[in-house]
């Protein structure tokens, strides 16, 4: 590893020595492997701090640089993204396969999302919500696309955000299926993809181009 670089995919802590990795967990939905293997780390390499994250995801904290490769080998999990200019995660509420509020299956079709937009190359970070019913439990209006599902089907929601200047998302189609739902997100990545500055929120990115004409281009 060259002087000055990370381990690979770790984050550096404010104390510049120690690093935190987040494993990839599809929808936030975890395996009982999952678990015994986070445990299994966690103890062999005496990490200090796990913390469940706003994407529903676990952030092991504290970790020796040395320490970074082997914790993954013995995770065997994916990576998950935290820093780089991708999709993040899909953050998915229980939906209609547990809750008894749940209309619609977001859990089945956040992790169908997640591995179908796995590795695209975006202009900023993307983090996508999807919700079973109007309760909205996955954040939908305020991620960078929200999907949001009703008794007649599915809204699509755009160009939210919950950070330091908040912006409730535009809906942008309402009452569609699940094979419309996962083409329209095709359709509204690729055109911020072409469109959008580096670093370049899809929240900002509304700001700047207005979203009649986003409408206009992805429908």
């Amino acid at each position: 590893m060259a002087e000055n670089e990370n381990p690979k995919g770790a984050i550096l802590q404010r104390d510049k020595e120690t690093y935190a990795i987040v494993p990839r967990i599809p929808g936030g939905l975890a395996r009982l492997e999952n678990f015994k293997e986070i445990v299994n780390v966690v103890e062999k390499y005496n990490i200090p701090i796990i913390k469940i994250t706003s994407g529903h995801r676990l952030a092991l904290v504290g970790i020796k640089g040395k320490d970074v490769n082997d914790i993954w080998q013995d995770l065997k999990m994916d990576i998950g993204k935290a820093t780089e200019l991708c999709l993040h995660y899909v953050q998915a509420c229980p939906g209609n396969v547990v809750c008894k509020y749940g209309v619609q299956d977001s859990l089945s079709l956040g992790i169908e999302i997640e591995e179908f937009f796995l590795g695209m190359e975006l202009p900023a970070k993307v983090k996508i919500g999807v919700s079973g019913c109007p309760f909205c439990c996955g954040e939908s209006f305020v991620r960078d696309i929200g999907i949001l599902g009703k008794k007649k089907g599915w809204t699509v929601i755009f160009g939210g955000n919950s950070a330091r200047r908040p912006r409730v998302g535009d809906i942008i189609a309402e009452d569609i299926s699940k094979e419309e739902v996962i083409n329209l997100t095709k359709c509204c990545l690729g055109y911020y993809t072409a469109n959008g500055k580096k670093k370049e929120r899809t929240a900002r990115f509304i700001e700047r181009i207005g979203i009649d004409e986003f409408k206009k281009s992805v429908l």
